[in-house]
């Protein structure tokens, strides 16, 4: 495959600004979180390309850990929301409330109001709850008593959940699942991650002396680089050919949506950044196509009772598709 390509996109000053500061976040997180730079480098992915991040994982393996460190590292507002059966749509949202002395009804903003939302354990609440997040996350606004506030940008949801076969939890809609951009697991560590965790972590927290190493505004600079980067009309073609053979396959019986295919490129964009490129390769693609897709599609009975997980289907659909040479 060829991997020249001739365009205008962003320079290369700016994609080395991308390169640093990007390093200083990988290196901040990975504090935190030992032996995992794959799930570091999608989470950044994620970040730079105005998405909302799904982890998904069993307990204890880092899942409130690596948000943290995420939101930590970058100096702007950050909120946690702890998702309970409990919690309220107006917990998320805000309420507003009757001021007695100006006998006027006044908004207090609920947890959504901030650039980093963490969101733990998020399919612990209701899908009522849940559901509280769907304008936010989609159109960055929340609108209450028919009034609409507009979200900071950057505005950037992580959310942690548990796999939905575990006790006591509530399984995401379908609309919640696709508006997060990319689904990623943490997994358990390799094992000498896990003996130098020991090490580092037993007598003290690595979060409490972890420092900002940017800010909101030098990563919507960033975000707007990543917008530049140049994307040829076959990798167009290439990205609607994979949502589209979701959608035409037996194996699904919900495939990607649009939004899918435009988080898909979004997030190829802003890998191509990270690698030092202008332009996206279909490798870009390809390599997103799990983690963007998989956590949208829902497998055929047939397919459900053969025994192979959604990622598995999907990475066959992908391989099935001619990959375009680029020139």
């Amino acid at each position: 495959m060829t991997t020249t390509s001739t365009h205008a996109g962003g320079g290369g000053a700016d994609l080395e600004t991308v390169a640093r500061v990007a390093g200083q976040i990988r290196a901040n997180i990975e504090r935190v979180i030992e032996g995992k730079p794959d799930v570091v480098f999608s989470a950044l992915v994620v970040l730079l390309a105005e998405g909302h991040l799904l982890i998904e994982d069993v307990p204890g393996v880092g899942k409130t850990q690596l948000s943290k460190a995420l939101a930590r590292s970058i100096d702007c507002s950050v909120r946690r929301i702890q998702f309970t059966p409990d919690l309220l749509p107006s917990d998320v949202t805000g309420v507003s409330v009757f001021n007695q002395n100006s006998r006027e009804f006044e908004f207090r903003p609920g947890g959504v109001f901030a650039n980093i939302v963490v969101g733990d354990e998020i399919n612990r609440a209701s899908p009522k709850t849940q559901s509280a997040l769907l304008e936010c996350m989609e159109e960055r606004q929340v609108t209450v008593d028919n009034v609409t506030y507009q979200l900071d940008s950057p505005f950037m949801v992580i959310a942690t959940q548990n796999p939905i076969e575990m006790e006591g939890t509530y399984a995401l809609p379908e609309a919640q699942r696709d508006r997060f951009m990319a689904r990623v697991s943490v997994g358990y560590p390799q094992h000498s991650s896990e003996i130098a965790m020991l090490a580092n972590h037993t007598g003290t927290n690595p979060l409490d002396d972890l420092e900002p190493v940017t800010d909101g505004t030098e990563i919507r600079k960033l975000i707007d680089i990543v917008n530049q980067v140049y994307v040829a009309d076959a990798v167009r073609t290439y990205t609607v050919g994979l949502t589209s053979a979701t959608r035409a396959t037996t194996e699904f019986a919900l495939g990607a949506s649009p939004r899918a295919s435009l988080h898909l490129l979004r997030a190829a964009k802003a890998s191509a950044a990270l690698q030092g490129r202008d332009f996206v390769l279909p490798d870009d693609v390809r390599r997103l196509a799990v983690p963007v897709l998989a956590h949208r599609l829902l497998p055929s009975t047939q397919a459900a009772l053969s025994g192979r997980s959604v990622a598995d289907l999907l990475a066959a659909v992908v391989a099935g598709i001619p990959v375009p040479a680029t020139t």
